[in-house]
């Protein structure tokens, strides 16, 4: 049996936007939307229960472990 937290990793999601944020090489600044991203009710830090802040976060790590950023994914083709 796996030790791995499973995270809920739809579009729009903590995990998502996390991974998002790094991604686009943007600041940990903890968000998710209801819905789809952008065309839904955003949900700010403050409102969001510590199982979001920490599936923010993990999304975020696992980008930030694995390095790639989209400047530097396209940099390399």
């Amino acid at each position: 049996m796996s030790n791995k937290i499973k995270y809920d990793k739809r579009h729009g999601g903590p995990f998502d936007r996390g991974s998002a944020d790094f991604w686009y090489g943007r600041g940990k600044q903890p968000h998710y939307f209801k819905g789809a991203s952008y065309a839904s009710e955003k949900v700010e830090e403050k409102d969001m229960t510590e199982e979001e802040l920490e599936a923010y976060h993990a999304g975020y790590a696992e980008m930030e472990k694995q390095g790639t950023t989209k400047e530097n994914a396209y940099a390399q083709k």
